[in-house]
């Protein structure tokens, strides 16, 4: 495998992320007519695919639309560790929403854990999971104080794992907190195969298949970007962030992070277990072994979408970290990845409007996605098959626990407001012929705000900068070529295409307002 790499450094060139390279993905056709189905579901990565596979066992015809190819989203860019150790959460979900609640978030992550163990055994999927325990590990004395907290937190819930004075590996911390027999596994490895599965039970798969909107009733019908219908009795939203927000007003309540992954080739060996620090900025490490050769994952450099410092920067600070504590002989991939995070930091599972059971929503799974999705293709299936689930009320998207949620609510959409002002009062000084080749930038048109990227052929793409959701301004990401939103993390290739929602449209070639949007009659508002 040849890699093209930057130079004066090891990191390639381009972002490719190592769950989807060299994987033969199956392959599925637009939809190009009207359907009914029992169940839709909008999105197909981890959450999307296993309701679809556990559903089609119950029997139910399902067909799941996806706007682009299966497994590229969130899915295809994880750290793919099955943990309920979320970073420090527990300390402060006893504090916020209480102990039961905290251990039945817990036990809702460990459940998706042992479900996801058994279907691996089951079906023999080769999908290098292994059980490992997990830590998280402070370096310094403030963070040191959180995680004893957080052990106390784990004592009074009875999770499996409390401190320890070091871990493995050439880091200076002042303790680390171990959740024993957590996993780690090859995400696209596993849902291939329940993809798979699904198939064989007749169902349907189509993607390049953009859902818009969704017509309310007893027989929901979602309806795409071509005008085709499909009409169900149950909608299940998953496409990360909600392509509909009914009544929900998902937009004001929740936030995008991105964060950065290297995969590496090391010096020194990695010594097993899965790793995450609680200081800032994160650090996570896990490994992964290709062709007999183990690779490193180390992932971190968390900041809003859209917001922040030039994020090659953040590529360079991984490998900086890689370096010192490793050595590094080859960085083999990177890649970014976009998480959406709640009010409360639990994630929306559930009605997407209160009293409305047939559209169903899961979102906001912070960093999370592959326990938490879990768990809610799990929900999903109980909820639509009229079993009980003991999970229902503690991820209901209508719940409201006052306080960390209305501060937060507060903060959030002072944010966006903030960058929304901030965006349609910027003034950028460059033009289209102060860009060397490779380089974008937000330049001045004609009088105009407009994004510009010259390609390494020298020819110029220009779009409008007002992001085709609410109207916020974009800004170039030059870690990963794309034009990124800081109000709601929607991302657009240097041409303008949608690679992350929640907007539905291109980036337009003329002026474009906010206003466009709100009144579009195909728009999920």
């Amino acid at each position: 495998m040849t890699h093209n790499h930057l130079e004066n450094g090891k990191l390639p060139q381009g972002t490719e992320s190592y769950w989807r390279a060299n994987m033969t993905f199956p392959k599925f056709p637009s939809l190009e007519e009207d359907i009914n189905v029992d169940v839709v579901i909008v999105g197909a990565g981890i959450t999307g695919i296993t309701s679809a596979s556990l559903l089609a066992k119950e029997g139910l015809k399902v067909a799941v639309l996806e706007a682009g190819k299966v497994l590229n989203g969130t899915t295809g860019h994880t750290t793919a560790k099955i943990t309920a150790q979320h970073d420090l959460i527990y300390d402060e979900f006893i504090h916020n929403i209480g102990r039961s609640n905290a251990r039945l978030y817990y036990e809702a992550n460990a459940e998706a854990l042992h479900f996801m163990k058994e279907t691996i055994e089951q079906h023999n999927i080769d999908c290098d999971f292994s059980i490992q325990d997990a830590y998280i590990y402070a370096t310094t004395e403030k963070y040191a104080r959180k995680i004893e907290k957080e052990a106390e937190a784990y004592e009074k819930l009875g999770i499996n794992g409390g401190l320890v004075a070091s871990i493995p590996f050439d880091i200076d911390i002042e303790n680390a907190l171990v959740m024993k027999d957590q996993a780690q596994f090859h995400p696209t490895k596993y849902l291939i195969h329940l993809i798979q599965d699904f198939k064989d039970k007749a169902g349907l798969i189509f993607e390049h298949t953009t859902a818009v909107n969704i017509e309310t009733g007893e027989q929901p019908t979602v309806l795409t970007s071509k005008d085709h219908r499909v009409t169900a009795k149950h909608v299940l939203v998953c496409s990360h962030f909600p392509f509909y927000e009914g009544l929900g007003l998902y937009s004001t309540r929740l936030h995008a992070d991105r964060s950065y992954a290297l995969a590496v080739k090391t010096t020194k060996k990695f010594p097993g277990g899965i790793y995450i620090s609680a200081d800032e900025p994160t650090r996570s490490l896990r490994s992964v072994t290709v062709n007999g050769e183990e690779l490193v994952l180390i992932v971190g450099e968390s900041h809003k979408t859209g917001q922040g410092i030039e994020t090659m920067e953040h590529y360079k600070a991984l490998e900086t970290f890689g370096e010192e504590v490793f050595g590094l002989d080859d960085i083999v991939y990177r890649w970014s990845a976009q998480d959406l995070v709640t009010l409360d930091k639990l994630p929306y599972i559930g009605e997407l409007t209160s009293g409305q059971p047939n559209i169903l929503l899961a979102t906001g799974f912070r960093k999370w996605g592959m326990s938490n999705g879990t768990a809610a293709a799990l929900l999903f299936r109980d909820m639509i098959v009229g079993k009980e689930n003991t999970f229902q009320k503690l991820y209901s998207p209508s719940r409201f626990y006052a306080h960390p949620s209305l501060k937060n609510f507060l903060v959030e959409n002072a944010n966006v407001v903030g960058q929304l002002i901030k965006g349609k009062l910027d003034s950028p000084q460059r033009s289209p012929e102060d860009l060397a080749n490779g380089e974008g930038a937000v330049i001045t048109l004609e009088g105009h705000r407009k994004g510009a990227y010259k390609d390494d052929t020298g020819k110029l793409h220009i779009v409008d900068t007002t992001c085709t959701h609410i109207g916020c301004e974009v800004e170039w990401n030059n870690g990963d070529r794309t034009w990124d939103c800081p109000c709601h993390g929607s991302r657009f290739s240097f041409t303008g295409e949608v690679i992350e929602g929640p907007a539905e449209k291109p980036l337009q070639q003329y002026d474009y307002t906010m206003l466009d949007n709100l009144t579009s009659e195909d728009s999920g508002y």
